[in-house]
This record gives structure tokens, sequence and C-alpha cells, in this order.
């Protein structure tokens, strides 16, 4: 794995301490900010609407830009709109500096993601990703809990300081290790990368990936008053049960980026499944101390265990614009965690209690689980769901789509025939030209024989379904 690919998940981790730090800093704010702690919770909300806007249209933005200066750009307004923070003197203006950061950390989300994917052969897309939501993962496991301890001792501003020298640490990195990706000969058109939407396979993954992302953090959002006024743990122990769901969650991501790139459907089906089982059993045990801290653990781990293969399928479908693919998939994880805890206070407002989050969690991840159904259909059915932006991917190798998504592979049709690779490489066997039949095209005798009796040796392509697919 390049060291490019690390210094991307540095960056994820101040982009991830700073999102969801504010969990632990809300009441310090309240106070010095003369506002009620929910008031103080919109800059939560703030950041999460802010990804959603800011991740497709930074993406279309930035498309004819040179990808590493962009990085650069991006990574240095999210620093300054932290410094931003720590010396706010009211409330409009924090809440002003959290949607500049939130916009600056989608762009580099969606950006960061083209980037890391170009960098690394097909087979590697997942374990990539991988890398990037792991410096998210620490994020939850030391970001946040840090974020905290400085919030109680020195100040929340303290904290706003700490991430704006770990962007500062991490523009250092981008500056000195990510190389320039070249520019395609022929700019990308935004009408032809716009394209992708027309693809329904592209519409399921962002459905799946908004609900099980939703479905986790219902939950996920209300675990500290289910610890206390449900389970009845005291408060001390929150940041600990907190700790072991950010463990879980890096223990899922390096397993699943390592399994994800051959068993993508796999890791889909059993990831979502269990934290379906997980978000039931925590609403049925939600009183068990012992269960709700292992549950804890336990959906962490299903949780970002998914997560790989959830930024590859949306590569796999959207290969033809693999920028507006990341900032997809950006948009469709922070509209999860916009959903999901919206349903959660929604049941918790009708009186149906704290527990009820994980019953509406699990409804979320469900219906995910379905829409994985019907993709996996679609996707054994012979191109049927996600021809077109395989089709435009053919298209724009050759005229003015963006640059592949990554290397070209060989592929191997029926018989073990080795076929030339389509550009780019996500074809995925639809649209592929097919080759000059074996023997000479249309004086070759075998050709003639195979094409009399029908067979499929010489004078018939491979089946679309015959050709391996990259993961998806």
């Amino acid at each position: 794995m390049p060291l490019a690919v690390y210094i991307l998940g540095l960056s994820v981790f101040a982009l991830g301490t700073s999102e969801f730090m504010l969990s632990g800093l809300l009441p310090p704010i309240a106070d010095d900010m003369n506002v009620s702690i929910p008031q103080a919770g919109l800059l939560i909300s703030a950041f999460a609407i802010g990804m959603v806007v800011g991740a497709p249209l930074l993406a279309v933005a930035t498309l004819r830009l040179p990808r590493r200066t962009t990085l650069i750009a991006l990574i240095s307004v999210f620093g300054l709109g932290q410094i931003a923070g720590a010396l706010a003197p009211t409330y409009e203006i924090l809440f002003a500096s959290r949607i500049v950061s939130a916009l600056a950390c989608a762009g580099f989300w969606a950006v960061g993601a083209a980037v890391a994917i170009a960098m690394v052969p097909v087979n590697q897309r997942a374990r990539a990703m991988a890398v990037m939501i792991g410096g998210l993962s620490v994020a939850n496991v030391l970001g946040v809990p840090l974020g905290a301890f400085l919030g109680e001792h020195l100040g929340w501003r303290s904290a706003f300081w700490a991430v704006g020298a770990a962007s500062a640490v991490a523009l250092v990195g981008v500056v000195t290790r990510i190389p320039r990706i070249p520019l395609p000969e022929k700019k990308p058109e935004l009408k032809r990368e716009l394209t992708i939407y027309r693809d329904r396979q592209v519409w399921l993954a962002i459905v799946i990936t908004a609900l099980a992302a939703g479905g986790v953090f219902c939950a996920f959002s209300y675990l500290a008053p289910l610890l206390t006024d449900v389970a009845g743990l005291d408060s001390g122990w929150v940041p600990w049960v907190l700790g072991l769901f950010g463990a879980g969650a890096l223990i899922g991501t390096m397993i699943g980026g390592r399994v994800a790139d051959a068993h993508l459907f796999g890791v889909l089906l059993s990831g979502i499944t269990a934290s379906t089982v997980f978000l039931v059993a925590l609403a049925l045990f939600a009183s068990s101390q012992v269960a709700v801290i292992a549950l804890s653990f336990l959906l962490g781990l299903s949780a970002f265990f998914t997560a790989p293969a959830l930024n590859a399928r949306m590569f796999n479908v959207a290969g033809a614009a693999p920028t507006l693919a990341g900032a997809t998939t950006t948009a469709a994880f922070n509209l999860g965690n916009t959903s999901g805890p919206w349903l959660g206070g929604t049941v918790i407002d009708l009186d149906f209690g704290f527990a009820s989050t994980a019953w509406a969690g699990a409804a979320m991840t469900a219906l995910a689980l379905a829409a994985v159904g019907v993709a996996l259909r679609l996707q054994r059915g012979g191109g049927t769901g996600g021809s077109r932006s395989r089709l435009i991917a053919k298209s724009a190798a050759g005229g003015a789509g963006g640059p592949p998504a990554g290397p070209s592979v060989p592929r191997t049709g029926a018989g073990g025939r080795k076929h030339p690779p389509p550009r780019p490489p996500d074809g995925a066997g639809v649209g592929v030209a097919r080759p000059p039949p074996r023997g000479g095209g249309r004086g070759g005798p075998r050709s003639r024989k195979s094409a009399k009796r029908g067979g499929p040796r010489a004078g018939r392509p491979a089946r679309a379904d015959s050709v391996p697919s990259t993961g998806a």
C-alpha cells in the first residue's frame, strides 16, 4: 500500500476528530456561548448537513482542478476553520466556522477517496478505503476521548486548537507525500460525469450506504442516555463504552478491508445482517449492563466491517466518475448520520424510550439488507442494473471522461482466453468490445465450424457475466 494512502488516513483522523468531538463538548460550549444544549447540538447537525451538501458541490467545482492542489487547499481551509472556531467570540461565528469546516471536510473526503483509489490496483480498492476509514476509526478511539479530556481540563477551545495542529501535520504530509496525478488529455465533462446517476445500481449503493450507516447511528447517537438511564451504569462508564465502540470499529475496518475486495457482497450481507441482529439484541437486553457493553463493541465492529465494502461498491458501479463517486459516498454516509439520529430522536419524543432507538435502527438496517439483495440480483442478471455507468466508463476512456479509477487488468473470458482490458477497468464485462474470433476472423475454418453449429468456442464472445468482477 503506498505511503500516500496512509497520509490520507492521517488526514481523515483530523477530519473525524473534529466531526465527532462535539458530542463530549456540548455542555461547556453551551455555558460559554450562553445557549441551551439543544442549540449547541445544532453545531453537530450543521456539520453533517454541510457534509451532505458540500461533497457533491465541491466535487463538481473541483472536477477539472489538479487533485493534489485541491487536497492541499481543502485541508488548509479545514485547519483555518478549526482556528476560527477556537477564536469564535459568538455562537453565530462558531456555527459559521463549523459549516466552513464541514464543506472542506466533505471535499477532502471526496477527492481523497478518488486519489486513494487511483493509486492502487483494482483488487486493492477496499484495502485502500479501509486505510482512510481507519483514520476515522482511530479518531473515535483516540481523538474524540482526547478532545473531551482537553475540553474538561483546558477548556473546549483547546480541543479546536489540537485539531488545528493535527490539520497542519496532515497538510505537511499531503504536500510532501501525495504524488501529482496527471489530468486526462481531454478535460472531464460535467454532463458526462453526472450521467452515472442514471444507473440504478448507483442509487441502490446510495440507499444501502445511507440505511446501513443511519441504522447504527440511530442507536449510537443516544447510547449515553441508554447506558445511564436504562442500563443503570454510572456516567463515568460512558467514555469507556464509547471507546469500546471505537475499538470494535477499528478492528472491523481492518478485517473488512482485507476481505471486501474478494467477497464484496458477502461482506455487505454478513456485516449488515450482524448489525441488525446486534441492534435487536440491544433493544431486548438494554437493561443488562454486561449485554449493553458487549453489544456496543460488537456494533462498532459490524458497522465498520461493512464500511470498506460500501465505499468500494460505489467506485465499482460509478467508475466513470471517480471524484463524483467519492463525493456521493461521503454524502450517503452523512445522509445516514443525519437521518438516523433524527429518527432516534423522533421515537424518543413519542415516549417509546431510549431502547426504541435500537428497534428503529434495526428497521433501517433491515431495509439496507433488502436493498443489497436487489443489487445482487441485478448484478447476477447480466448487467441489467449497472450497464449505463460502465458504458460511460468505456467511452470516457477515449473521450472526455475522467482518469480511470485504477490500473487496467487482463480479463479472462470463457475457455480461459484473455481479452484486452476495456477502459477504464471498471467495465465489469458490460459494453466490452467483442474480440475477433480466433482462427483468422472471416477466413478461419474453426470460426466457420463454430458458427455453423452455434457453439461458443470461437465465433461468439464470452458472456458478460462470465467475466470476473473487480469486487462489485
